[in-house]
């Protein structure tokens, strides 16, 4: 009988495929065989690298493009899921690129966090006999290359204004921007001024790249916009060569096109630098640095989830402030958080499935993510029971020392994975809720002269309990009918509303379990308050000591279960241990936070 769980590898429910716009563009490119003819060498390069190569196996190519400087949220699930779910759908390649263009923020705990949460969801970035893993850190010679292409063309200038005066300079969405008095400098100048960016001879803010464009342009992100900027600081990769560092805005849309990129998918807010994206590219396609046909950007909406904030200054002061327990404690809405609470990558699919795709910006709720996440969990999850707020019955005719065996299913949609044995003995576990000394209407468990069935067990009459000093209930006494034993002939006979949990003190297994729940108490975290600490539930986590079933002392790290009627749990990836196990509560069996629940 396997204490594991009843599938390692499940899948979301097989929906019929549903079309987006997304789909619809990329099926439009395949049909009129826009990328049928271009090449690929096998490696990120420039036209002339890629010239002489073979077609390019792969019929489209995305990108997932995380900044490695934190840790991957709910939020880019999403992006995940719909970039490497696409090119496993059209035959196609995505790439798993880190944009470290910004060495102040990046370390490698985050790259090794972000390859694995993409692993873990799913994510396969090896194909046609390669792995597509990329940072643009080994593209920064071609940034450069590339910058100085648009110089010697007059598209781009040294600009020395300073920060203030270049947003004095900008102007707003009603007035136009003003040329800088450095515009129309030479371009034997602005060589040999970037060359000297280059060389380390000026210091941080000093001096900025500038493409040429357009100061008078309705659209502000056109107006002149910067592409690098002098910051000496210590990169992760490539140590102290570089002094310069491109922007992001021209960076993106070069490293696409360098990776060969059809589809390149972003979220709504890169909408307004499309514009952009595409004169960086048309520019240095013109010059012959890019293969063609060139990448094209297509926003959609973000993932808004309510109770959770994703903004990564306010997780990190989460975790900084020790509001919670670092990068993965199971309440945050990171995916090592969502991994270590016993969340599924294939409730995470299946979610992906349940929102699509659109251009239109909306607020999912929680609930339908955690529902996502029942649903998957069901499926898998083997039965277990657990006593968490555990109460002495004894069955004062049952016989001392005995002990024998009843059975419950490990699965009760699953009847091909059999029964499991549970020991039954004299003293028993059961929750403190199932009695009550003097009940109220409609209480049909455990009080004075009622009977029940434990269940996959005996039918019980309380006779009695005990209490201590203060009054407070410590053992609540009973006795049992030999001949009501569950599956045994006869035990129909016994017509008893209440049915409630139970384990055998003698082989109960005690462990800490970590009761979770939604670290923020508001929809909208921040929303109405200054600050979105005082929307922070104070009973989002609660560490308690439960008896559980003798085989789950032994389970594997991450093996996850329903204990019956109180929800999915895991066992903790970190803290639980062979012999010492440790739970952790992914979703209760029901939304608790639904109206009138």
């Amino acid at each position: 009988m396997s204490n594991g769980n009843a599938s390692k590898t499940s899948e979301p429910p097989k929906a019929a495929q549903i079309t987006n716009f997304i789909r619809n563009i990329i099926d439009a490119d395949l049909a009129a065989g826009k990328y049928a003819s271009r090449t690929w060498s096998g490696t990120p390069g420039p036209a002339l690298m890629q010239a002489k190569a073979a077609i390019d196996p792969a019929k489209i190519r995305t990108r997932f493009p995380p900044e490695p400087n934190g840790y991957l949220h709910y939020g880019h699930t999403k992006s995940v899921l719909l970039n490497f779910g696409l090119a496993d759908d059209y035959a196609g390649v995505c790439h798993l690129r880190f944009d470290d263009t910004n060495p102040e923020k990046e370390d490698q705990e985050y790259v090794d966090s972000i390859i694995d949460s993409v692993h873990w969801l799913g994510g396969n970035y090896d194909k046609n006999g390669a792995s597509h893993l990329y940072f643009a850190s080994d593209y920064f010679d071609y940034f450069y290359a590339f910058a100085e292409m648009l110089i010697e063309h007059g598209l781009a200038y040294v600009d020395s204004q300073s920060a203030e005066e270049m947003r004095a300079t900008r102007g707003s969405l009603t007035e136009p921007g003003k040329n800088s008095p450095f515009r129309d400098r030479s371009v034997a100048d602005n060589l040999q001024l970037f060359r000297e960016m280059r060389d380390g001879k000026h210091a941080d803010g000093t001096h900025i790249l500038r493409t040429k464009i357009d100061m008078a342009s309705p659209n502000i992100n056109m107006r002149d916009p910067a592409i690098y900027r002098i910051k000496h600081a210590h990169h992760h990769r490539t140590g102290d060569k570089w002094c310069i560092y491109p922007m992001y805005t021209y960076a993106h849309p070069v490293e696409d096109a360098l990776e060969n990129i059809t589809h390149s998918i972003c979220t709504l807010e890169f909408e307004d630098q499309r514009p952009f994206y595409d004169w960086v590219l048309a520019k240095l396609a013109e010059f012959g640095a890019l293969n063609t046909p060139l990448p094209q950007q297509i926003e959609f909406s973000r993932l808004n989830l309510t109770y959770i904030v994703l903004s990564k200054r306010y997780l990190r002061q989460l975790v900084e402030q020790h509001y919670v327990d670092g990068w993965d404690d199971p309440r945050m809405p990171t995916l090592v958080g969502a991994r270590r609470r016993g969340f599924t990558a294939a409730g995470f699919k299946l979610f992906a499935q349940r929102i699509g795709v659109s251009k239109s910006d909306s607020w999912i709720e929680m609930s339908v993510l955690e529902d996502c996440q029942r649903e998957v969990l069901n499926e898998e999850c083997l039965r277990k029971v657990a006593v968490l707020n555990p109460l002495k019955l004894i069955i004062d005719n049952y016989p001392a020392g005995q002990t024998e065996e009843c059975f419950a299913p490990n699965h009760p949609q699953k009847p091909e994975l059999g029964k499991r044995a549970m020991p039954f003995s004299k003293e028993m576990w059961i929750e403190r809720e199932d009695f009550e000394e003097t009940p109220p209407k409609g209480f049909f468990r455990l009080f004075p002269g009622n009977m029940v069935r434990l269940r996959y067990g005996f039918v019980i009459k309380c006779i009695g309990a005990d209490k201590d000093a203060a009054g407070n209930i410590t053992a609540v006494h009973c006795e049992y009918s030999a001949d009501s034993k569950s599956g045994t002939p006869g035990s129909d006979t016994y017509k008893v509303k209440g049915n409630i949990h139970w384990l055998s003190a003698t082989h109960a297994v005690q462990a800490e379990v970590r009761l979770f729940d939604r670290l923020f108490s508001a929809p909208h975290p921040d929303r109405g308050t200054d600050n979105f600490l005082d929307d922070l539930n104070p009973k989002s986590k609660q560490v308690i000591t439960a008896y559980l079933e003798p085989s789950l002392s032994d389970v594997a790290a991450e093996a996850r279960f329903q204990f019956e009627r109180h929800g999915y749990f895991v066992a903790d990836r970190l803290d639980s241990k062979p012999g010492n196990p440790v739970f952790n509560r992914a979703v209760t069996l029901r939304d608790s936070w639904a109206a009138g629940s």
